[in-house]
């Protein structure tokens, strides 16, 4: 059995074989085995994936379209400069790293609190504290700006829940701009959950300018700002700045992440929890 780019396992669909692992699954697998590793083969992706020759080029072809690698011959590696406003498309990224973010997520959950007014933006790790939440329903007034987080969040007992308006970001399930960002002006939430592109140094970064400004909106209108990043995220920035790592208050992150990083958020006297990943995804802290 292949491994994920992050420690975890990769899904082998019981036995069966895996060359019907859907496309979003076998591109995240793609990019996971990219950012370990820097570059692949298309013979290692067929003996990992389990998927034919002409299935692996469509995928490398596929993202390469996207921006997400360059083809090498036999292969593929990551762009030599990577891409400022590359971000995957939203049934990859939901595949992507997602036992860390289903980790993270859980542990975040366990920091909430009944009664509280929670923030949640429109990231695929944020997506799994709604999903937590679902699990083992906690009374919150939950406001948010993702429709697929609202459709989880709309069901589960004790839940109030405050959609923001605006207008839905192309390819994705995600609200931006006016009225929402109006409207987050005028609250006062206990907490706000955040998703970033990336962190470099002291700096949160995003690939669009109407999500960044969505971002800074709700830090604007959060009493406390937990962002929630797996390993991946520490990289280079993106295209535009969200906001330094002084304006939060805590970092969920996983064991993968590098020790450089997480010497410098130290450093930076960043607020940082650690957490191990489990085979079933579960979070468990690090000493």
């Amino acid at each position: 059995m292949g491994s994920s780019a992050s420690g975890g396992s990769w899904e082998d669909d019981g036995g069966r074989g895996r060359v019907d692992l859907i496309p979003a699954k076998r591109h995240a697998f793609i990019l996971e085995c990219l950012k370990r590793e820097g570059t692949v083969g298309i013979q290692e992706l067929i003996d990992l994936i389990g998927a034919s020759p002409s299935t692996i080029r469509r995928d490398l072809e596929t993202l390469e379209r996207q921006g997400a690698l360059e083809r090498t011959h036999g292969g593929a590696m990551l762009h030599r400069t990577e891409l400022a406003t590359f971000e995957p498309d939203l049934a990859t990224a939901a595949h992507f790293a997602r036992a860390e973010k289903e980790a993270i997520g859980a542990a975040m959950m366990s920091e909430l609190r009944p009664g509280q007014s929670v923030i949640f933006d429109a990231s695929t790790t944020v997506l799994e504290v709604a999903r937590a939440i679902a699990a083992a329903p906690i009374a919150l007034t939950a406001v948010t700006n993702s429709l697929a987080i609202a459709q989880i969040l709309a069901t589960v007992p004790g839940i109030r829940l405050v959609m923001l308006g605006g207008t839905c970001k192309p390819g994705s399930l995600t609200l931006v701009g006016q009225p929402g960002e109006n409207f987050l002006r005028t609250i006062h939430a206990d907490v706000a959950i955040l998703g970033t592109h990336a962190i470099t140094g002291d700096m949160l970064t995003e690939t669009s300018l109407e999500v960044a400004a969505m971002k800074q909106a709700m830090i604007a209108a959060a009493r406390r700002v937990v962002v929630l990043a797996d390993n991946s995220k520490f990289t280079t920035p993106n295209f535009c700045t969200i906001c330094r790592l002084a304006d939060i208050h805590q970092i969920i992150t996983d064991e993968g992440i590098d020790q450089a990083n997480l010497t410098n958020l130290r450093t930076l006297d960043v607020n940082v929890r650690v957490v191990r990943v489990s085979r079933s995804g579960s979070s468990v802290e690090r000493s």
